[in-house]
């Protein structure tokens, strides 16, 4: 057998450990620890373990050729792992039987990807509905296996721990994106990408194909796609939210043949993943402009974009436009077998459109009102073909704008209000909000590491995801198909690197999608995947560390102003143990036990340790006691719960924000002012306020226009204190960075303080977000 082949049951495992495994199958004291991730919708741990030995049998139906050729799968890597391979046998009525490992499918089993897993000291029972659930058990079956089976050595010992599964997904539609626009991956990079998607359980990958930065698959009407549109002459170096702007001066690019999409197709359907191409339209088509420039709105000239960010120049809705879509479209239809193509429909800008005699003319004459109505009859257009080669079309939430598609299926990446809004008109939702499932996000401190788009999403956070809001009813509900994670590579540039962003927050979206709402809990599935990542770096996967580290969350007790440090790690049999002067805690530091009060400006460090060895990398942190720490504050405008630095107290919980926005201590206001009101408790003097603001113009993010502090004794009648003003809050080529506001006065008595800070409130003329509303970041408001 191929070892493609011999990989196929790795699909979903993480299973990590039955911790006491017992060769001769007798009875334990205490039932196995088990680590299944996602985790079962049922299971009924036993005591005792079924031991494979070498006189074990795979029993299956002799009249169901689309499993057996499971079993012979299974048999080989038994065989890998142990030495020996257990015979395969052919029955016409599989059942239970001694010593044996019965697979047998059932029509009465609830769900086509359901399944029911009972093993007992004599043997083991598989049942599914369809052979796609008998692969999600066998897949489950590996995970009760050591982690050992990940890399055999030929001489393990296979003892499966007495249990009664029954399970099933909550979501029919369980996804992963991949974008190979910005950074392209092999074709065995891709294969890696599915085989974790499918120990995981995911179901849908979504293969992101072109964009602004590269066209990457082959379409033989236009050869100019893939000679011109899948090569940049360079590319961005640093962030690119950040001018100026250097580049690397090196071609980049490349792009998958026909042929190479079919075997990835093959791959993927081997392991009941169903690949969803997307073809950007009709922005994120620079690259695609570059090759065939009649297709725009004016002459151009066109390359492929360089860097990264949204890109003015998009398909012209003229009829050679729709002519060359089709087309393209047509090939892609007899690629891809599946159900959907995605449109994309994001982020679009309407400058050409609205600059187009044509477009013009082309509203009048189709009585549109404006551009987004324009972006709908393209939509629309496209759609109505599709459903000529029976597809339907995903497309992003912007495709909301200006009038639905009628059969469109709505992807929700903005929030969930898109999401909520398209299924109460009544069209299916896959949920995928940014500050949940975008995993090209920073995970842990920006300082140490590798460089991300922005934003923070934690491992605990993506497990907290909950896809069907609360607004819906329970009609409404059911359009929610389920979820998907998304990873742009803008800053992915290596497999390795590629693995590091998604593993293990992709454990933790698997959960969600699968398992029950009621059996999901942080704490358990923290415990299940201390021993899972073990499986993971025997497969060799570059999962990124921080679920060892320690976390520090800033306890502000707001009622008594005191301000303690919370300190967690994600495996709770680590210690932590922590230092107040900054120096990197050793196995002799203080243990961890309790919140850590800070009484003045301290340089904190922690690091976890096991069996007295550190084990996580150190944490270092700064915590500021000044005049408003931990008083209480009052927030005119609602920050965005996408950029909380804390919470409520966030800014006054004594923690400066660094030089990344994505740190996770800097509180955003989306088109709104910082207008905070800041009770110091009694009445102090106060001589200096200061406070950081973030620009990064391409990250939509704008320093205020002026800052301004007034004071008060009363909390009613406020008087002038100061002012700071940032003349070049608009300008375009203002560096990116943080920006810091001192505001001195001469000294004042004052219990309370108003600081506003004034938004742009919408991005200026110049920007690619041109009119709509732009971000406010501040970080702690120190009052000195």
């Amino acid at each position: 057998m191929q070892m493609r082949h011999l990989n196929l049951l790795l699909i979903l495992a993480f299973a990590f450990t039955i911790f006491a495994c017992n060769p001769s199958g007798n009875e334990q004291s205490a039932p196995a620890t088990f680590s299944l991730i996602p985790r079962p919708a049922s299971f009924t741990p036993g005591n005792g373990y079924f031991t494979i030995a070498k006189n074990t049998r795979i029993v299956l139906p002799a009249n169901a050729p689309e499993i057996n050729a499971m079993g012979d799968l299974l048999a080989n890597q038994i065989n890998q792992a142990t030495g020996f391979a257990p015979e395969v046998e052919m029955t016409d009525s599989p059942s239970p039987t001694k010593n044996a490992i019965v697979i047998s499918l059932d029509p009465a089993i609830n769900h086509a990807e359901g399944y029911t897993l009972k093993a007992t000291k004599e043997n083991i029972a598989i049942q599914a509905q369809t052979p796609q659930g008998v692969f999600y058990a066998l897949e489950t079956l590996r995970q009760l296996f050591p982690p050992e089976f990940e890399k055999p050595s030929g001489a393990l010992t296979l003892a499966v721990p007495v249990v009664d599964i029954v399970d099933e997904p909550r979501y029919p539609y369980r996804g992963m994106n991949l974008d190979v626009s910005r950074h392209m991956f092999s074709v065995e990079a891709i294969k890696k990408y599915i085989d974790l998607m499918a120990r995981h359980k995911f179901n849908t990958f979504h293969w992101h194909l072109t964009d602004d930065q590269g066209w990457r698959i082959e379409i033989k009407k236009y050869p100019k796609l893939t000679e011109v549109g899948a090569w940049r002459k360079e590319t961005l170096i640093g962030h690119g939210a950040r001018p100026p702007f250097e580049y690397d001066g090196k071609r980049y690019g490349g792009f998958y043949t026909q042929e190479e999409v079919k075997e990835v197709i093959a791959y993927a359907q081997e392991r009941y993943v169903t690949i969803i191409p997307e073809i950007e339209l009709p922005g994120h088509a620079q690259a695609a402009l570059a090759a065939y420039p009649e297709l725009g709105c004016t002459t151009g000239p066109f390359e492929v974009a360089t860097r990264w960010g949204v890109m003015e120049d998009v398909f012209c809705p003229t009829e050679a436009t729709f002519t060359f879509l089709e087309d393209v479209l047509t090939e892609v239809a007899e690629l891809f077998p599946s159900q959907y193509i995605h449109i994309g429909g994001d982020e679009c800008p309407k400058t050409r459109w609205e600059n187009s005699a044509f477009c013009q003319n082309l509203m009048r004459s189709e009585g549109l009102k404006d551009e987004h109505e324009l972006q709908s009859y393209f939509i629309q257009r496209i759609e109505k073909f599709l459903l000529t080669k029976n597809r339907r079309i995903i497309g992003w939430d912007e495709i909301l704008e200006g009038g639905l598609a009628p059969e469109a299926t709505v992807m929700s990446w903005r929030g969930m209000e898109g999401g909520i809004e398209a299924a109460r008109q009544k069209h299916d939702v896959i949920m995928t909000p940014t500050n949940f499932c975008y995993f090209d996000y920073y995970q842990g401190d920006p300082a140490i590491d590798p460089p991300a788009i922005g934003g923070n999403l934690t491992l605990e956070k993506v497990y907290s995801f909950e896809p069907t809001p609360t607004e819906l009813n329970e009609e409404e509900a059911n359009y929610i198909l389920g979820s998907q994670a998304n990873v742009w590579t803008e800053y992915i540039k290596t497999p390795e690197h590629l693995e590091f962003m998604v593993y293990p927050r992709a454990c933790a979206m698997a959960e969600v999608v699968w398992s029950p709402k009621e059996t999901r809990s942080w704490n358990d599935f923290s415990s299940r995947l201390a021993g899972h990542l073990k499986r993971l770096g025997l497969m060799g996967v570059n999962y990124a560390p921080h679920f060892f580290d320690v976390t520090a969350k800033p306890v502000v007790d707001m009622q008594n102003h005191t301000l303690s440090v919370e300190l967690s790690a994600g495996d709770p049999d680590y210690e932590i143990r922590y230092s107040l002067e900054g120096k990197t805690p050793t196995e002799a530091s203080p243990l961890y036990e309790s919140p850590i009060l800070i009484e003045k400006t301290t340089k904190f460090a922690a690091a976890t340790f096991l069996d007295g060895k550190l084990v996580g990398r150190p944490l270092n942190k700064a915590y500021f006691i000044h005049l408003a720490t931990a008083r209480n504050i009052t927030l005119a405008n609602p920050y965005s719960d996408k950029y909380t630095a804390g919470g409520d107290a966030g800014l006054v919980n004594g923690i400066i924000g660094s030089d990344q926005f994505s740190d996770g201590n800097w509180q955003g206001f989306e088109g709104k002012d910082l207008d905070a009101t800041i009770d110091l408790g009694e009445s102090k003097s106060v001589s200096q306020v200061i406070v950081n603001f973030y620009n990064a113009s391409g990250s939509w993010i704008f320093e205020p226009t002026v800052l301004t502090v007034s004071v008060s004794e009363n909390g009613a009648d406020f008087q002038p204190f100061g002012e700071f003003s940032f003349p070049n809050a608009a300008r375009q080529d203002e560096p990116s960075g943080k920006k810091t506001a001192r505001v001195t006065g001469e000294s004042a008595n004052a219990r309370y303080l108003k600081v506003t800070a004034r938004s742009l409130g919408v991005c200026p003329k110049w920007h690619a977000g041109a009119g709509k509303s732009c971000w406010l970041f501040a970080d702690e408001i120190v009052v000195e």
